[in-house]
């Protein structure tokens, strides 16, 4: 008998460009970078194995017809075993993750339903969310009846597609490749999406990404691409799986790669909803603090809550309280190693309750962005009790 000849191979860096236009089709991304990112985002739940962690993908925009669940059903055409979690049980989700001989990838859209005012009731999707991106996370759960039950790890490694109105919880957002969703102006126009004659266009885009994924499969395990200046820590876990897959796949695109990486990372470290911590740090230093030493709670508050183009006037339909406000810096740290707290300052003759600049510069230079190039002069000094 003739043997059957060998598969051609799959041209990477081709294939990356079709999925790319496949998105292009449907999908109003807001950046250049985006389409970039999520190309191999796409390519790269096709090699999870090959990696020690996967990044989430979120979209997410401040209102709804952002286009956050277009982009999902595009996506799910793309992706092994897609999985649409909106209504799944934290036990349904659990055990399908565990099975990884068909392990899903899941669509998570409405995400601000489980992380918003009752994310309470959702901490086994959070735990099942924050665990999964890395390949040795387990999720423990007690298996069996009344007395007969068993402590059982479940795996869930996994990767997630997200979206959603707002932000997210810090430890999701710093997992996420974030892309910024808004609604279509009157010039941008996109195909309407189809399912009955465009899912069968995208399976066989997938088909071929499953094909590559094989062929580059030893390429791309263990690799270590190279990061981009200003790309470390979590940034750099989360960008890994991309680069490797545009290295693999080649041409233009480990350098698309790169370019889009700074640009979305850079992104989310400009935003102001990336974490409220930061935020308030940096609001202290950069227009509350200069100028002074020292302030008290009350003063605090008033320049804080005065600011509008910052949210401390309106948290939740509430200004920023002292509670609230000693709450936020407590979670940071002196040089000293000391919680943030407040000091009794004399004020007027007086003594207050307020903080001292040397008690926020260590948690200043560890967490805020670098400071403008002008500061603005605040308050007249006070003076800490004799």
């Amino acid at each position: 008998m003739t043997a059957t000849p060998p598969a051609p191979p799959v041209d990477g860096a081709a294939l990356l460009d079709e999925v790319e236009a496949f998105h292009r089709r449907f999908n109003a991304f807001p950046t250049e970078a985006a389409y970039v990112a999520v190309a191999l985002w796409d390519a790269h739940t096709h090699l999870l194995d090959c990696f020690d962690s996967t990044p989430r993908m979120a979209f997410l925009s401040p209102e709804p017809g952002s286009g956050k669940t277009r982009a999902l059903e595009v996506i799910s055409t793309l992706v092994p075993h897609p999985m649409h979690a909106v209504n799944a049980s934290p036990a349904a989700l659990f055990r399908a993750v565990a099975d990884t001989t068909g392990r899903p990838t899941i669509l998570f859209d409405e995400i601000d339903t489980v992380f918003g005012p009752k994310a309470k009731d959702n901490e086994d999707l959070r735990g099942l969310l924050n665990a999964g991106h890395r390949r040795s996370g387990v999720s423990y759960r007690c298996v069996g009846d009344g007395g007969a039950q068993t402590v059982v790890a479940f795996p869930s490694y996994c990767a997630v597609a997200m979206g959603g109105l707002g932000s997210l919880p810090d430890t999701i957002l710093a997992r996420s490749v974030i892309i910024r969703m808004r609604r279509r102006a009157r010039n941008e126009t996109v195909e309407p999406f189809r399912a009955r004659i465009h899912e069968p266009q995208g399976h066989a885009l997938r088909d071929r990404l499953a094909a590559w994924a094989a062929q580059v499969r030893d390429q791309v395990e263990g690799a270590w691409p190279d990061m981009p200046d200003g790309i470390t820590d979590r940034p750099a876990d989360v960008w890994e799986p991309l680069l490797a897959v545009a290295d693999a796949a080649g041409r233009d695109w480990p350098e698309r790669a790169r370019a889009a990486c700074v640009d979305l990372v850079t992104a989310v470290a400009e935003d102001d909803r990336a974490s409220l911590g930061v935020k308030l740090l940096t609001d202290l230093r950069d227009h509350i603090f200069p100028g002074t030493d020292t302030l008290s709670t009350v003063e605090m508050l008033h320049l804080l809550n005065a600011m509008e183009e910052s949210p401390w006037g309106d948290l939740d339909g509430q200004p920023l309280t002292a509670r609230a406000l000693s709450k936020m810096l407590k979670e940071y740290v002196t040089a000293k190693n000391k919680p943030i707290s407040p000091r009794a300052l004399r004020i007027g003759g007086q003594v207050v309750k307020g903080y001292h600049r040397d008690d926020l510069t260590d948690a200043w230079n560890r967490y805020c962005p670098a400071p403008p190039e002008t500061s603005v002069t605040s308050v007249t000094p006070v003076t800490l009790p004799s």
